[in-house]
């Protein structure tokens, strides 16, 4: 017979070494179990198929990129267990992945806070607790950039995903695009697609999807001219 759990289980994912010392302490005074606290996102998916966690709390930017890894490894880790409850602690609204995240499993056991605006530890600690209890907690900074963005499909890009659609815009091929911004083709390619992912372009061959994705540029600021 198994035991029941007497406490919430977490795995902690921090790259910072005295903000993931910090919240696993903090967490551990206000009743949580972090069984484990690791600093990126492989190690992240390691400890959930270890541990079997309640909860995973979880920074945005980590190793090796300090892009958006710890967000689509929120989204991965939903999407293979939809009763896991998920919260995002981040500096930044990253939009990538953020609706992904918030519309999975119908929004529930799922939290988006930002790191600066949390500025009292026992709301903190109610919002996890109410995540795990099935609840939805988002910081209403994320809300809104979500709401530009449905509005603008381009506001979720990078600056350097704008320069890349904007040459693409232009007739430019990836070894063009290169030579231009001074970066390898393989890395263009890797810019293309993301930009192609973040616009949830449909998944046909990618010359429609660039196609469709120069239409959803000049939707948005006009064509540019050299």
């Amino acid at each position: 017979m198994q035991l029941e759990r007497s406490l919430t289980r977490v795995v902690l994912a921090e790259d910072g070494v005295l903000l993931r010392e910090g919240l696993s302490g903090l967490l551990a005074r206000f009743g949580f179990e972090v069984v484990a606290a690791v600093e990126d996102a492989a190690a992240l998916y390691a400890a959930v198929a270890e541990h079997d966690p309640d909860l995973v709390v979880t920074d945005i930017r980590m190793p090796p990129d300090f892009s958006d890894e710890g967000l689509r490894a929120a989204v991965e880790l939903r999407r293979a267990d939809p009763g896991l409850a998920v919260v995002a602690l981040s500096q930044y609204v990253e939009l990538s992945y953020a609706s992904d995240l918030l519309d999975s499993a119908d929004g529930r056991r799922v939290g988006y806070l930002l790191k600066d605006r949390v500025v009292d530890v026992t709301e903190f600690v109610a919002a996890l607790r109410q995540v795990v209890n099935g609840g939805t907690v988002v910081d209403p900074q994320v809300i809104r950039q979500l709401l530009r963005r449905r509005r603008n499909p381009l506001a979720g890009l990078s600056p350097r995903e704008h320069e890349v659609l904007a040459l693409i815009a232009e007739g430019h091929s990836n070894a063009s695009i290169a030579r231009q911004l001074v970066i390898t083709e393989a890395t263009v390619g890797k810019h293309v697609r993301s930009i192609l992912t973040k616009l949830d372009l449909p998944q046909t061959e990618d010359t429609h999807r660039r196609v469709l994705a120069v239409l959803t540029y000049l939707r948005g600021h006009g064509p540019r001219i050299p």
